[in-house]
């Protein structure tokens, strides 16, 4: 298999959420149930020729108003694994969401790959009702804006391969623009699903997480993750504490930091 094409990919832990409730993790879900805590992550994928981060965290202040434990900044994530943020020329921004791209202004050298969908609908009418907005942080968005004005931004319409051995596809539904990411790896295509689904549980057991523009188009997201993906279990959920446990550490003193998605992963 050609190195040029072939990528190790990462995911960083940067932040996370305690005490849960079923509600607040499925449609449907018993208020008075626990669930599953969250992580937060974003994501490494280089090969011999390209380097792409995919999306960016939410930074300090953000975090801390928003209630979320911030565990390592993305920033030294990345420079952990031998990535300065100010070189990198190439970032993914899978949605607007204030967790996916808080912190784009450490990159001052990239381009941020966004849907053209995603970009309408955190400007658009939804925006006017909390329940679409609530996710997004206004600043954030605007500053997005200025970037299109700037000439950094390149949107996609749907699917597009970016490079040999990695692609974009849109999927929708948790946004009306979220897109995932498909990698080839050493052990197959695997699938960075971002939001398309938080947890394992979501998508396994279809039911859905709360924070939503379209069910249906959520739902079918997870069928179009299994078409990606070369087997089911290289799919790696956008917000799950297992991905750090089912992943080996990506290097000595990274353990609880980042680990490694090129691997099969464990039970």
């Amino acid at each position: 298999m050609d190195n040029s094409s072939t990528y190790e990919v990462f995911a960083i832990r940067y932040a996370s959420l305690s005490n849960r409730k079923a509600s607040e993790n499925f449609i449907g879900g018993d208020p008075h149930e626990a669930a599953s805590d969250l992580d937060y992550y974003v994501w490494l994928a280089r090969s011999a020729a390209r380097t792409f981060v995919i999306d960016t965290g939410f930074d300090a202040g953000v975090g801390e108003r928003r209630g979320r434990t911030m565990i390592t900044p993305p920033e030294e994530g990345l420079a952990r694994l031998g990535v300065d943020a100010k070189g990198v020329k190439d970032v993914i921004i899978t949605h607007l969401h204030y967790d996916h791209v808080g912190n784009f202004g450490l990159f001052p050298a990239a381009t941020f790959h966004l849907q053209d969908d995603e970009m309408a609908y955190a400007t658009g009418r939804h925006m006017a009702q909390k329940f679409f907005s609530q996710a997004y942080e206004v600043d954030e968005v605007v500053a997005m804006v200025r970037e299109v004005y700037r000439g950094r931004v390149r949107f996609h319409d749907g699917d597009v391969e970016l490079a040999p051995g990695f692609s974009l596809h849109r999927v929708a539904g948790h946004t009306k623009g979220l897109q995932v990411v498909r990698v080839r790896t050493r052990v197959g295509w695997i699938v960075l699903a971002s939001d398309a689904t938080h947890l394992y549980a979501n998508m396994n057991e279809t039911r859905p997480f709360p924070i939503v523009y379209d069910v249906p188009r959520m739902v079918e997201g997870y069928r179009r993750l299994r078409e990606l993906a070369d087997a089911p279990e290289l799919i790696v959920p956008g917000h799950d504490p297992l991905v750090m446990r089912r992943y080996p550490p990506a290097g000595a003193g990274l353990e609880g930091i980042a680990v490694r998605l090129d691997r099969r992963p464990g039970p």
